[in-house]
C-alpha cells in the first residue's frame, strides 16, 4: 500500500508540474484584423522602417535563394534540424497581413506568433526584444506596405520532441531576458546608439558568439566567435585573430564599403550584412562601428607596432622564391594565387595580401576553405570583386598543401589539424556553406562616411 501511495504521489507531482508548465507556456492567440491599407501609414515611418529592416538583415533570412523579398522559405540549418523562414509580406493567408501591431511586437519581443505559437530562436527575438516600441512600429509599417505574396514555406524539419512548440517556453525561461535596451550613462550617445543597434536589431552576437548545447548564446563568451552557415564568424572581443586590430574607423569603412585594405573583402554571410547596411543612416553606421570597436578593448602598444610593421611590409614586399620542383603548397600559391594576392591591383577588385587577412590566422580553416573552393561569385548587375573557385581544378592533396602553406606563411599560429578531412567534408557537402556575392565598392567611389564629417 505504501508503494502504491508513493506511485500515486509521483504521478500527481508529475501531473502538477506538467499542468504548471503548460499554464506558464500557453499563450493566447491575438485576434486577427483586416489587412491595413498601405496608404494609411506615414511615409516617413515607412522609410525609417526600411532602414531598420536593413539593419536587421531581414531580407537575407526571409528571402529564399532566387525568390522574392520577404516571402520566406530560406532554409536555416541548425544543430536541431532545418528551420524555414516565414512569409512576412502582408498576404492575409500565408503572410502577416492579418496581424495587428500588437502581435508583431509580441513576436519581436517574446518570440510568439499571432496564433500563440512559440517561435524557434533561429528568429533572434533574444536580440529583437531590445527594440523600442517606436522602432517596432516603424518596422510594422514597413512590412505592412510591402507587396503581399501568397507563398507557404516548407515545413520545418525538426525531430520530436523539439517539434513541440510549447517546449520552447522552457528554453525562454532559461535564456530569454526581458526588457528593452537600457542606456549606459557612462558611455557616449554614439556608443549607446551603436550598442542598441548591434546588440538588438543587427543581432551581431547571434553569429559572433558561441552557443551552448541548447542553442543559446554563451553569456560568458560574448563576441568570442561563432559558426554560421558553414562559416566562422570571427571573435570581435580581445580574442580577435585579425593580424591588424580593428578600430572604429576601419570598421566604419569596412561596413560602409564591403572591404578594407588592411583586412580584406566581406565574404560569406557577412557580404549580405554589408549589403543591407548600405541603407542605414551615416550616424547609425558610425555608432555601430564605435560600439563594436569598443568590444575588443584597448589595443596594446606592442600589438599596434606589430600591425604597423606588418602593413609596411606588405606594401613593400621583398618577395619569396619558389623552392623545389614538386607541386608544393608554395608552388601552387605562386601559380594560382600570387598574381592577385601579391599583385599591384588593390582592393576591392584585387586580392588582399593574405598576411593582413584574418582567414589564415583564424581558429579553424573553414573560411579559407570556402573561399578557395567556391571563390567569390560575381554580383548580378553590379561591379564586384570576383575570385575563381578551385574545387574542380585542384586535387584534395593539392588543396591541403596550399592551405598548409597559407597557414604557415601568413600567420604565426600552429598548423590546422585534420585538413585533409576538412577539405573532403567541404567538397562532398558534409560541411555545407552558403556563398554570397561580395559587393565591393570601387576605390574611386569608396567613402568613410558618405558625406558626413568624421
Amino acid at each position: 500500500m505504501t508503494a502504491f501511495k508513493t506511485f500515486l504521489a509521483i504521478i500527481g507531482l508529475c501531473l502538477a508540474v506538467t499542468l504548471g508548465f503548460v499554464a506558464i507556456a500557453w499563450r493566447a492567440p491575438i485576434d486577427p484584423v483586416s489587412p491595413p491599407s498601405a496608404s494609411g501609414f506615414d511615409p516617413a515611418l515607412v522609410r525609417r522602417g526600411a532602414q531598420l529592416a536593413a539593419a536587421g538583415n531581414c531580407s537575407t533570412c526571409h528571402t529564399a535563394p532566387g525568390g522574392r523579398a520577404f516571402v520566406g522559405g530560406r532554409a536555416l540549418p541548425t544543430p536541431f534540424g532545418t528551420i524555414y523562414s516565414t512569409n512576412i509580406t502582408p498576404d492575409p493567408v500565408t503572410g502577416i497581413g492579418r496581424w495587428p501591431e500588437e502581435a508583431f511586437r509580441r513576436a519581436l519581443a517574446e518570440g510568439v506568433d499571432r496564433a500563440g505559437r512559440h517561435l524557434y530562436p533561429a528568429f533572434p527575438y533574444d536580440h529583437f526584444r531590445l527594440l523600442t516600441r517606436d522602432d517596432a512600429r516603424a518596422l510594422y509599417a514597413f512590412f505592412m506596405t510591402r507587396e503581399p505574396v501568397s507563398a507557404t514555406p516548407s515545413a520545418n524539419e525538426v525531430a520530436f520532441p523539439l517539434n513541440v512548440r510549447m517546449l520552447l517556453a522552457g528554453w525562454k525561461i532559461l535564456f530569454l531576458r526581458q526588457g528593452s535596451y537600457q542606456q549606459n550613462p557612462a558611455q557616449s550617445e554614439a556608443w549607446n546608439r551603436g550598442a542598441y543597434l548591434a546588440e538588438g536589431l543587427a543581432h551581431c552576437g547571434a553569429c559572433h558568439t558561441p552557443r551552448n548545447r541548447l542553442g543559446a548564446e554563451k553569456a560568458s563568451e560574448r563576441f568570442a566567435g561563432g559558426e554560421v552557415e558553414g562559416w566562422n564568424a570571427y571573435a570581435l572581443n580581445e580574442a580577435s585573430p585579425a593580424p591588424v586590430p580593428w578600430d572604429a574607423d576601419s570598421l566604419r569603412f569596412y561596413l560602409t564599403n564591403g572591404w578594407h585594405d588592411a583586412h580584406g573583402v566581406a565574404r560569406g554571410p557577412m557580404a549580405a550584412v554589408v549589403d543591407n547596411l548600405a541603407a542605414i543612416p551615416d550616424a547609425d553606421m558610425k555608432a555601430i562601428a564605435t560600439y563594436v570597436a569598443s568590444i575588443a578593448g584597448e589595443v596594446s602598444a606592442e600589438r599596434r607596432r606589430a600591425a604597423e610593421a606588418l602593413i609596411a611590409n606588405t606594401r613593400n614586399p621583398t618577395g619569396q622564391s619558389i623552392v623545389g620542383t614538386e607541386a608544393s603548397g608554395e608552388n601552387i600559391f605562386y601559380a594560382a594565387c600570387a598574381s592577385c594576392h601579391e599583385g599591384d591591383r588593390g582592393l576591392p577588385f584585387g586580392g588582399v595580401n593574405l598576411a593582413l587577412s584574418t582567414g589564415p590566422s583564424g581558429p579553424n580553416p573553414d573560411n579559407v576553405i570556402n573561399v578557395v573552393l567556391w571563390g567569390l561569385p560575381p554580383a548580378d548587375g553590379a561591379r564586384s570583386p570576383v575570385m575563381p573557385g578551385f574545387a574542380g581544378s585542384l586535387s584534395d592533396q593539392q588543396l591541403v598543401a596550399l592551405l598548409s602553406y597559407v597557414r604557415s606563411r601568413f600567420s604565426d599560429k600552429p598548423a590546422w589539424a585534420n585538413l585533409d578531412k576538412e577539405v573532403r567534408d567541404a567538397k562532398s557537402g558534409g560541411r555545407p556553406s552558403s556563398v554570397y556575392p561580395a559587393h565591393g565598392i570601387d576605390p574611386a567611389q569608396a567613402t568613410l562616411n558618405r558625406g558626413e564629417e568624421p
